[in-house]
């Protein structure tokens, strides 16, 4: 996640009647020993691997980048989503991952960049190696995101994502909390996607930001399958008061998936059933090295 300063900026429910029949209801099995929670490996009630957001390890990337992927590969990581270049030309930071053994498919850009500079950020994500190429977040003033804000980013949006295409690449929004509050089309989220052209703009759905921010991240899933392409998996800890429209949590709101207030069988199953296929940890904690593996452990005990 990227907030508007950074180099890159992110109500209990039961929604467990989500999954189908042939999927069955998700569950938790018991699990011991995260030596075992090889990330790359398929997880079972996802039918995907589990890939790793480096914006989590935002404060170790800078200081030690191939020791950090170093250990992300040690982790059982083989995929990640970029979260900036870490003071590194495209092609170095490609050559680092190359030699950690790790692969980007998706991109974190700025929106300023995909607006600006398009050609050049689609050259950088293809250096990278990743097909898709994700906005992190519409700037706006303070903390009021309006019906023009959203309008607006609609139209940008919609460009990006035609010139995505023409270079044979994807593009996604991820959602960030400040979308969840009330419009004529319901909320801001269903406005912006009214709004862009379904084709070319599909979406990234934070589970953590759409909740902290007063949205139900299952219905959000289920209401727009198939655009749903991928989602960011945290947790919020438990008894952390949501506000509609609140975009920004303080790191010890982030706890490990599993063990906060989300409801993520129920979460998990709508995207199982939504197709969608791509998924990564992200962690805004300040122990993300502990957290992580915690993450993959609850997901690999999850079983369908």
């Amino acid at each position: 996640m990227m907030t508007p300063s950074s180099p890159l900026r992110f109500r209990r429910r039961e929604f467990l009647t989500l999954a189908s029949a042939s999927l069955g209801a998700l569950v938790i099995k018991p699990f011991s020993g995260l030596a075992a929670a090889a990330a790359d490996e398929v997880i079972a009630a996802l039918h995907a691997p589990v890939g790793l957001q480096l914006w989590s390890l935002r404060k170790e990337l800078p200081k030690d980048l191939p020791g950090t992927l170093a250990k992300v590969r040690s982790m059982g990581f083989t995929q990640v989503e970029g979260a900036g270049l870490w003071g590194k030309k495209a092609t170095e930071l490609r050559a680092a991952l190359d030699t950690a053994g790790l692969t980007t498919v998706s991109a974190h850009m700025e929106f300023e960049r995909l607006r600006d500079d398009l050609p050049g950020a689609l050259a950088e994500a293809k250096a990278l190696g990743s097909s898709w190429v994700v906005c992190p977040w519409i700037p706006h003033k303070g903390d009021s995101f309006t019906r023009e804000d959203t309008l607006k980013a609609a139209d940008t949006f919609n460009t990006i994502g035609k010139g995505t295409a023409s270079a044979g690449l994807h593009f996604s929004y991820h959602c960030h909390g400040y979308e969840f509050v009330q419009s004529k089309e319901g909320t801001l989220f269903d406005t912006l996607a009214a709004n862009t052209d379904a084709a070319n703009v599909t979406f990234q759905i934070d589970v953590f930001h759409c909740y902290f921010g007063g949205g139900d991240p299952a219905p959000v899933i289920t209401q727009y399958a198939p655009r749903v392409k991928s989602l960011h998996l945290k947790d919020l800890k438990k008894g952390w008061t949501v506000v509609p429209g609140k975009a920004i949590a303080p790191a010890e709101a982030d706890v490990p998936v599993g063990s906060g207030q989300l409801d993520m069988p129920g979460i998990l199953a709508a995207a199982v059933k939504a197709g969608v296929g791509m998924f990564f940890i992200e962690d805004e904690s300040n122990e993300p090295l502990s957290h992580i593996p915690a993450s993959v452990a609850y997901l690999k005990g999850l079983r369908a």
